[in-house]
């Protein structure tokens, strides 16, 4: 595997139950007075964090997902922090619903919001920089999504179309990318690492592949 610059080389990889990869990160925690619990979901675009989510919300009750990509959406690449803090975080802490709509939503009428119903109790981020040191205190737990960076630059640019814009495009957001990790290096506080282009065979509904 081709890790990015400062990412762990993980030697060994084991498949294990996707719930215990969750009691891993969650462990006897419980929601309670202060709010959801939080996971964070990082990694390197086109790693596959949306799956990793995706597959925890299935088998996490009264839980939602949400993505930094909403948060950022004609924002900023990476300067998105205090969007999330003030529009979703810091009312989920205090036990409040959301129905956020971030400033460029309003500015450029995308329909909709970020909604985070009352009763939930596993809140979900997921997107590059879900554990940044800005939004920690607010984090119950996180996981990188260590990939290789050929096969996620494959997926990523296959995902935003295939085309030589798409590769552009894909060349600058790296650019920041790259930057942003080296000065946040994530994986440093996460609880646990998942592989996100494993070579070992397991059931992508019910299993994961995780660091020894």
């Amino acid at each position: 595997m081709r890790v990015g610059p400062g990412e762990p080389q993980v030697e060994h990889w084991k498949v294990v139950q996707l719930g215990e990869l969750i009691e891993r990160i969650l462990g006897a925690s419980s929601p309670g007075n202060q709010g959801p619990r939080v996971i964070a979901v990082d990694g390197r675009s086109g790693g596959g964090k949306s799956t990793l989510a995706s597959q925890l919300h299935r088998n996490l009750a009264h839980s939602t997902v949400i993505h930094t990509d909403d948060v950022a959406w004609h924002h900023s690449y990476f300067g998105w922090s205090e969007l999330l803090i003030e529009g979703v975080l810091r009312p989920v802490g205090a036990q409040q619903p959301v129905n956020y709509r971030p400033p460029a939503w309003e500015s450029r009428g995308r329909q909709g919001a970020i909604v985070v119903e009352a009763g939930c109790e596993v809140l979900i981020i997921e997107g590059v920089g879900a554990s940044r040191r800005e939004v920690w205190p607010w984090v119950t737990a996180s996981i990188w999504i260590q990939s290789d960076m050929d096969e996620a630059e494959r997926r990523g640019i296959a995902r935003d179309g295939g085309t030589e814009e798409a590769r552009r495009f894909w060349m600058d957001w790296m650019r920041e990318e790259n930057e942003f990790l080296a000065q946040q290096e994530p994986w440093s506080r996460a609880t646990a690492i998942v592989n996100g282009t494993p070579d070992l065979a397991y059931d992508a509904e019910h299993e994961v592949v995780v660091a020894v």
